[in-house]
């Protein structure tokens, strides 16, 4: 019996922390190989030596072709890229609600993948005060000072930190974020959940 009693509270412990987890559990999967396209939009986010430069990923649909759409935080958009027949087949789930933030933070920068980070482009603190996951629209606005804040609540996020809140209540929490690598600016990146 005590050795129930044991895992019952090892299960409650563990049940207990998943609150303070690095990485979302909200679904994303994207794998991108940006020599096939060359995109200088994503590449410049993707390149370690651009810290603070951030990409908006996002995915739209024209005529029965998927498209995906990449705008820095400094204000440069590219012409949205048509995926090949191999990319749609991946089925990207690009976040919450159609929207990732990759890019080399400028603040802990000796992480395992170089400070290179994702975020979805949901608020998470509206997304759980209209206990809304199913069809979210609290999209974050990037600036090129590498502070992303909201458009319902105000709430102002630091891109170059870990995705923090800076300006929120004592239950308030900072994005969330994905586990994310990438190989360099004309190369690979892969983001998805943990």
């Amino acid at each position: 019996m005590k050795h129930h009693q044991f895992l019952l509270a090892s299960l409650l412990l563990l049940t207990g922390c998943s609150a303070d987890k690095e990485f979302s559990e909200w679904p994303c999967r994207f794998e991108y190989d940006n020599s096939i396209h060359s995109d200088a939009t994503l590449a410049s986010a993707l390149d370690g030596a651009s810290r603070g430069v951030f990409c908006l990923i996002t995915e739209s649909t024209r005529g029965g072709v998927k498209y995906l759409n990449f705008q820095n935080s400094s204000g440069l958009i590219s012409e949205p890229v048509a995926e090949s027949y191999e990319e749609a087949q991946k089925q990207f789930i690009l976040g919450l609600n159609n929207g990732i933030i990759v890019g080399f933070q400028t603040l802990n920068t000796d992480s395992p993948n170089g400070g290179f980070m994702a975020y979805d482009q949901q608020c998470p603190n509206c997304v759980r005060n209209e206990n809304n996951t199913v069809n979210p629209n609290y999209r974050i606005q990037m600036s090129d000072n590498g502070i992303a804040t909201c458009g319902k609540c105000g709430k102002k996020y630091d891109l170059n930190n870990g995705g923090i809140i800076l300006n929120g209540n004592k239950d308030d929490t900072g994005l969330e974020k994905y586990v994310a690598n990438t190989l360099g600016p004309f190369s690979w990146v892969s983001v998805r959940r943990r």
